[in-house]
């Protein structure tokens, strides 16, 4: 079990130098947002396997569904030429631009088109350009889209529409391309909200968001499109939601994330187990809406301490949802409060991106402090 000494060593070493902050440069270097890891899990598929990155990953997903579903198309701000993450190159090409084309600068627009083309009967993918600008298209998925099924008394429905937008911080994206907005639409009754930690998990689950009986939002952290690489089936195969996994098993901690943060929590795992002999469970929620309570309880109650990290402001954040619910059915097993390591209920800063994010470094401090509850 860590102590306070420890903890108080480790982190003067780390963030001072006899009690002066660290240079911006330093602390950029110690505050580094998280070290990509490659997927180990089996999936569903034992064929030909190639190496992706995770905008490849989503490419080859695309490529499989307007191949094999004559009724599928891509539609969105320039995914014509191949999107500002080039998730969508050379689909046009190969499948002509009445299948795949682009459209006006208006998200209100894309989602409305999406869910008449659902109804219509097309499997209807839209992209929206950043999570950020989501925004106008907020009434279309939460009054329309959500409640299709439910306001025909089941006549009619819009399932087959699949939105997908890169999100999460990117570096230098600032305000305007950072935000993580899953909270919001985590709040809507008749939506699947997904978030892929890497390339199979990408493919996966946006094969299984296509396919699914219910519009699904597929929220996508940008900076892993180039960064995460993996041996990715080339089969077709779908991920299930609302299943969340355990990447690591432990019984002192359980770290609870999704998308990068993910990552950030491995991390945070390597580093208590090496320098403290804890174990921790990390947890990847993988799907928002549903999410797995059974998973997530199972684990509080064989740790009896819980930390929850995402990238989004704190205040409303998905984490306080999971807060509550650990707190309803886990209270006796607790041995700490519920900690929660976020970003600050500021907008999305720009060179002070480091002090906002949930850095390794600030989860590490957080579990030191519940391991010494």
């Amino acid at each position: 079990m860590a102590s306070s000494r420890l903890r108080t060593q480790f982190f003067s070493d780390v963030i001072f130098n006899r009690g002066i902050f660290l240079s911006e440069v330093q602390l950029r270097r110690y505050s580094s947002h998280f070290v990509y890891t490659a997927d180990s899990e089996k999936t569903t598929s034992n064929g030909t396997k190639s190496k992706m990155n995770m905008f490849q990953a989503i490419n080859n997903a695309l490529d499989i569904i307007l191949k094999s579903d004559s009724k599928a198309i891509i539609f969105g701000e320039d995914v014509g030429f191949g999107g500002v993450f080039r998730c969508t190159l050379d689909l046009q090409k190969r499948y002509g631009k009445h299948r795949v084309f682009n459209t006006p600068l208006c998200e209100q627009g894309i989602i409305g088109f999406g869910i008449g083309a659902a109804v219509a009967g097309s499997t209807a993918i839209a992209e929206i350009q950043f999570a950020d600008y989501i925004f106008p298209a907020f009434d279309q998925l939460v009054n329309e889209a959500a409640k299709y099924r439910y306001r025909s008394g089941n006549l009619f429905d819009c399932g087959k529409l699949t939105i997908r937008t890169p999100c999460g911080a990117v570096g230098h994206g600032g305000l305007y391309h950072s935000q993580s907005p899953e909270a919001y639409f985590a709040h809507t009754p008749g939506l699947k909200v997904v978030v892929p930690r890497g390339p199979i998990k990408a493919k996966g689950l946006l094969l299984g968001c296509i396919r699914d009986p219910d519009p699904c939002l597929i929220l996508e952290p940008k900076v892993l499109y180039r960064a995460a690489v993996e041996q990715v089936p080339e089969a077709d195969f779908q991920l299930p939601l609302g299943k969340a996994d355990i990447l690591i098993e432990g019984t002192d901690i359980t770290l609870i994330g999704w998308g990068t943060q993910v990552h950030v929590l491995k991390e945070v795992a390597t580093v208590l187990k090496d320098s403290y002999k804890v174990t921790a469970e990390v947890i990847d929620l993988v799907t928002i809406l549903p999410w797995d309570v059974t998973t997530i309880c199972k684990s509080v109650c064989k740790t009896g301490r819980v930390l929850v990290a995402h990238e989004a402001p704190m205040t409303s954040g998905f984490g306080a949802e999971i807060a509550a619910t650990i707190q309803e059915n886990c209270f006796l097993n607790l041995h700490a409060p519920v900690a929660r390591v976020t970003g600050a209920d500021t907008p999305f800063p720009c060179i002070f991106e480091p002090f906002y994010l949930p850095t390794k470094w600030r989860c590490l401090e957080e579990a030191l402090k519940l391991l010494d509850y």
